[in-house]
């Protein structure tokens, strides 16, 4: 890394004999550092007052007179900085000054004489001269040229300049990649294999300049120009690449418009110059200025260009151009006070070398390839990539014979083969994973085990009779819904089967001759059946929704799902969840579809840019220019581009208007359930309450001891616990036609009672269905069987 601030020199025009000229002068002692004072003679005619400063001192690397010539100023400025390009480094040459006072001159040269090349063709037959004299390296030379015209870059190389007006030429547009590194689109690469292609190169840009007639100069450059050298250097053999770049700038003239005068076009140039150089000043006292955090390097293009050139990675040089004639002495002054800022920047340059990767990938295969061959002649055997079958049975056995073993200097020998090793330690590490989850499980059984061994405590007893309590007042609910839902079966049965007249029929004589008990049984075993699989289809509801509400039971969920199916708003809910669902699967297809529109934009994106670089790469590669002819696969893919973002952009929209619909109906939904589980819980704890005032069996419960049933209590207490439940489910859940109903319910009632065996005395009213009475005995019985271990403890 070299570090070093800007050199800045300066260069005197010699001036015309008719003109007056300024009195300057300049010192160039060798001790001390060269020096250009300016002197003001003080005018009579501004008063005898007269405070005006009369001296301005300036320090330079180096001042070169009017006497200077272009041979003297390559030498001393140029070629230090070729010689760092052929070494690796970055290197820029920078004209400045006002217009007219010879900045191409000294960048480009004159056309008259040989003698008066400038620096760019010097540098040139420098560079191809150093280049034919090391043949210890392989170069590659590309020149690039670059014009700034009113703040839009066109490319002086592009052929369609001849033929074409500056409008119609793509325009160089400037990109940034994620490291901050500048790249020019539409900026042309041309190789040059020799001095004379890349002068060729050189005068083709000079005619394409834009170069206009002003009071200050006949032939006025009005654009900033830039002249890029690439240079790329590698040893054979070796993976080492060299990268170096070499700006070479004509920057345009400032100019007064007050004085010069100009109008027109003149002076929008005029304009877009003086913009332009203002934004590189800023860029220069920004840099010069300690602490500074921002650097506006991206108000011009031009000083995004030179963003390395200017306290970057780069070796940086400033010719200050002074035309020190009496009309142009405040100027001049300006000139060297830019200067002096420009001396205050530090660059660091860098060695720009990187691998090539191709050639480090050959490289590295053909040392693994070497490696292996070497070690199949170690051990006299070719070694495939992983191990068969046969070995790792092989390896498995081995291992555990060597954990079953009990001496402890037993040793498992594997031989030497990593592989072999690697997995010798996979194995053990999964057998010792294994150990530890079953013991972990072992643990936890114990654990359970002494939990359920250990004697209830007084605390626990009070919980469980809780829970039995709760449990009772959920059967007595469950029991009153199944009566209701009974009840609705027999009505759509007997709508369905019987017509008027046979109805009014069976109301005066229930039942026909000859089959006094057919019907009644025909009923009784049709409810059986369909409350069973009413039964069934609840249950596996209730299986399917535990896990939205697992803090209910399972009879209150029963209960819930009945309530929740008679609600007034579950056709609402029923038909907002069905739209739901359509909005998801729409939302999810059109998710889909924007991925897949996007994932297409991307793909478009990179078939642009390959094909781009195909085109410069052929264009590189067969020393030709772009062709005239746009490129109509690009044209296409950009269409297909295009239609691919509206796409994509139609389709984000309708889905950004989906979702705030989901969002709206989730929300009614969410309203919807908490109504609903309100207004359950109401009614449950308003049926709970009743049960527990109206049931003597309900109220004997916290008073009941465990004590072994009776026949005859049984008997007695059968029907009158079948009353109370039909008056309570008239109570809970009324129907359409209670007579009827209550009476044709006894009657089950009476028949279910004969046919079914000998009970336990139990306070809880029954169903009727067989497979319920029996589940709900069972229960009672298990309840009884925990409160006399209680008792008896």
């Amino acid at each position: 890394m070299v570090k070093q601030t800007i050199q800045i020199f300066a260069r005197v025009k010699p001036t015309a004999r008719k003109q007056q000229q300024g009195i300057y002068s300049v010192d160039e002692d060798e001790k001390l550092i060269p020096s250009l004072e300016i002197i003001l003679p003080r005018d009579l005619a501004d008063g005898f007052v007269n405070n005006k400063r009369e001296s301005y001192k300036f320090k330079f690397q180096r001042i070169f007179d009017q006497d200077a010539n272009q041979e003297t100023i390559f030498e001393n400025i140029a070629k230090p900085v070729a010689e760092s390009v052929l070494a690796g480094y970055n290197g820029t040459i920078f004209a400045y000054g006002q217009t007219g006072s010879g900045k191409t001159f000294t960048i480009t040269g004159g056309a008259e004489r040989y003698s008066d090349r400038g620096i760019i063709p010097r540098t040139l037959s420098y560079i191809f001269e150093q280049l034919q004299k090391d043949t210890s390296k392989i170069y590659t030379t590309h020149i690039s040229y670059l014009e700034i015209y009113n703040e839009c870059g066109y490319d002086l190389l592009d052929p369609r300049h001849e033929a074409s007006s500056l409008e119609d030429l793509p325009k160089v547009t400037i990109l940034e990649d994620p490291d901050q590194n500048i790249h020019l689109k539409n900026l042309s690469l041309h190789q040059a294999t020799t001095e004379e292609e890349a002068l060729n190169l050189l005068f083709l840009g000079d005619t394409n300049r834009m170069i206009a007639e002003t009071p200050m100069n006949q032939a006025s450059t009005r654009s900033h120009c830039i002249f890029t050298i690439h240079l790329s250097s590698k040893e054979p053999g070796s993976a080492t690449v060299r990268h170096a770049k070499l700006h070479l700038v004509d920057l345009a003239g400032s100019e007064r418009v007050a004085k010069t005068g100009v109008g027109g076009q003149l002076l929008t140039e005029a304009k877009y110059i003086n913009l332009s150089l203002h934004y590189l000043e800023q860029v220069i006292i920004a840099l010069s200025e300690k602490h500074r955090s921002h650097i506006p390097y991206r108000n011009s293009m031009m000083t995004s260009v030179l963003r390395d050139s200017l306290g970057g990675n780069c070796m940086t040089t400033m010719i200050a151009t002074l035309s020190l004639e009496k009309r142009n002495i405040d100027e001049s002054i300006s000139t060297c006070r830019f200067a002096q800022r420009v001396a205050l920047i530090k660059n660091e340059a860098v060695l720009n070398e990187e691998i090539d990767p191709r050639l480090m990938i050959i490289r590295l295969q053909k040392e693994i390839q070497e490696l292996k061959d070497e070690l199949a002649l170690v051990t006299g055997e070719q070694r495939p990539e992983a191990l068969t079958e046969a070995e790792l049975l092989q390896l498995e056995k081995l291992i555990t014979s060597f954990l079953e073993d009990q001496d402890p200097e037993s040793r498992l020998e594997v031989g030497a083969d990593m592989r072999k090793i690697h997995h010798c330690f996979h194995h053990l590490k999964k057998l010792l994973n294994d150990k530890k989850i079953h013991g972990k499980s072992t643990v936890s059984s114990e654990i359970k085990d002494q939990d359920c061994q250990e004697p209830l405590k007084e605390e626990e007893y009070k919980k469980l009779r809780d829970i039995l309590q709760q449990r009772d007042n959920e059967i007595n609910i469950l029991v009153n819904m199944l009566k209701k839902e009974k009840k609705k079966a027999q009505d759509a049965l007997h709508l369905s089967s019987v017509d008027g007249n046979e109805f009014r029929h069976s109301q005066s004589s229930p039942f026909p001759p000859g089959n006094p008990e057919g019907p009644r049984t025909s009923s009784s075993a049709s409810t059986q059946v369909q409350d069973a699989s009413t039964f069934g289809y609840r249950s596996t509801l209730l299986q399917r929704k535990t896990g939205m509400r697992e803090e209910m039971s399972l009879g209150r969920q029963e209960a819930f799902e009945i309530f929740k199916r008679d609600h007034a708003d579950s056709v609402t809910i029923a038909d907002n969840k069905q739209i739901l669902k359509q909005r998801f699967s729409e939302a999810k297809a059109l998710g889909e579809n924007i991925n897949e529109a996007r994932s297409k934009i991307g793909r478009l994106k990179e078939e642009i840019t390959q094909r781009h670089l195909q085109q410069v790469a052929l264009g590189i590669s067969e020393n030709m220019a772009e062709p005239s002819v746009p490129d109509l696969l690009e044209e296409k893919l950009r269409s297909q581009l295009e239609e691919e973002k509206r796409r994509y952009k139609t389709m984000f929209i309708r889905l950004k208007a989906l979702k705030v619909e989901i969002e709206h109906l989730q929300l009614l939904m969410d309203k919807a359930k908490v109504k609903l589980q309100k207004e359950f819980e109401a009614w449950w704890a308003e049926e709970a309450t009743s049960l527990q005032v109206n049931s003597p069996a309900v109220k004997s419960l916290s008073h009941m001891k465990p004590f072994p049933p009776t026949p005859g209590s049984q008997q007695q207490r059968s029907p009158l616990l079948s009353n109370e439940s039909d008056v309570n489910a008239g109570k809970i859940l009324p129907s359409s036609y209670p007579i009827l109903h209550s009476q044709e319910q006894n009657r089950t009632s009476a028949s279910l009672d004969d046919s079914l065996p000998a009970r336990p005395t139990s306070s809880i009213p029954l169903t009727g269905d067989s497979q319920t009475d029996s589940d709900i005995l069972a229960f009672i019985k298990a309840r009884q069987s925990i409160l006399q271990k209680t008792c008896f403890q």
